[in-house]
């Protein structure tokens, strides 16, 4: 079943107007978390590589 570009297009439009599309705020706000959860997962993931590289360290050292 074709459907014809023109009315594809009508289609495509009525759907968009159906969206709820995010205000500046909301956007802003989102962004900001998302840019926050980033720091704190680099930050955890220092934090664990430390742990891990402390630890191998020390039962490496114990072995020789």
């Amino acid at each position: 079943m074709a459907i014809k570009p023109f009315e594809f297009l009508q289609q495509v439009r009525s759907e968009t107007s159906k969206v709820t599309w995010p205000t500046r705020r909301e956007t802003l706000l989102t962004t900001a978390m998302v840019f926050v959860m980033a720091a704190v997962a680099s930050i955890f993931f220092l934090l664990a590589d430390q742990v891990i590289r402390f630890g191998m360290n020390f039962l490496l050292n114990m072995l020789r």
